[in-house]
């Protein structure tokens, strides 16, 4: 139910006021006042009996409201990309209205304008088919937890830096292997990467295909050769399309809230040491919206 700003009743006190004033017999000022409104208001609403809802405070005409063809002359322009300065000088509108009418349709950003790209969702039909690599920096926590957790940014710790987020999830199974290093150049994602291939091998999954962003650790020679030293296919997503790699961007969501920002760590050592248990919890008992409510270990096994 909707309710004015300013409403001191709703729907229920409403019909009470009704129900005492017409089958107890008080008085409107009794009814009034056992509910701290005015004689005025339980009046109006004896009379509104039927439709005990707030009515919209439109108005029923707007005879100086811009015309549908004026309006359709804006929308036209807007999905031709035009701005609403232009779309002002083009018409000879004010510029408020332009934004208003835009607001209205639903166009007042550019962006708005572009049709929406279907969502083409994927999933290699066995484990080690396909493996997702990416990283996340996490603000070091140095005397207590930081702003994620208690809100305050003036309270910051100059100087403690950072640490990078390194995960790996496997594309049928959602198995997922994470390490929390200090540094992300491509010595450190070289060394990542071996020591996943040898967390997976050793769960019988051989990786066979890898897919990362363009970063530049990524495309470096040494991560190169510890690809081919596994005999992976790297190939990495389209620039500007984080949505390829879906995945991973999505495991580092649930990271973040689950397990890095939704305790109160008193420093990164203690938030490192939560890292473990937490994925064992990930991968062999939590349930998995897009595998039907199984964990990754359950799946792991159905596809094995």
């Amino acid at each position: 139910m909707n309710l004015h700003g300013h409403a001191k009743t709703n729907e229920y006190q409403r019909q009470l006021l009704i129900h005492r004033v017409r089958h107890l017999g008080w008085t409107q000022r009794q009814a009034a006042d056992a509910v701290g409104v005015s004689v005025r208001t339980v009046a109006k609403w004896l009379t509104r009996v039927e439709s005990l809802a707030d009515r919209s405070s439109r108005p029923h005409r707007s005879p100086r409201r811009t015309s549908v063809t004026m309006e359709a002359a804006v929308v036209r322009l807007r999905r031709a990309r035009a701005t609403a300065w232009q779309i002002s000088a083009a018409l000879g509108l004010p510029r408020s209205t332009v934004t208003r009418v835009l607001a209205r349709r639903g166009l007042n950003r550019v962006t708005a304008c572009d049709p929406i790209a279907p969502v083409e969702r994927y999933a290699w039909p066995h484990a080690g088919d396909l493996l997702h690599v990416d990283m996340k920096r996490l603000g070091r926590m140095v005397g207590g937890a930081g702003h994620r957790i208690h809100g305050d940014r003036r309270r910051r710790t100059r100087g403690a830096g950072f640490e990078w987020l390194h995960v790996a999830v496997d594309d049928a199974t959602r198995l997922a292997y994470v390490d929390v290093l200090a540094a992300e150049d491509a010595p450190t994602c070289a060394a990542f990467l071996r020591r996943a291939c040898a967390w997976y091998r050793r769960r019988g999954i051989r990786i066979r295909r890898l897919l990362s962003d363009n970063g530049f650790a990524y495309r470096a020679g040494i991560f190169a050769a510890a690809c081919r030293t596994w005999h992976l296919r790297h190939r990495c997503t389209r620039p500007s399309r984080p949505q390829t790699n879906g995945k991973a961007e999505r495991f580092i969501q649930t990271l973040l809230r689950e397990w890095a920002y939704r305790f109160p760590y008193r420093s990164s050592a203690r938030r490192t040491e939560a890292l473990r248990p937490f994925l064992r919890f990930y991968n062999h008992k939590r349930p998995h919206a897009s595998l039907g409510r199984c964990s990754p270990w359950m799946r792991f096994r159905e596809v094995a």
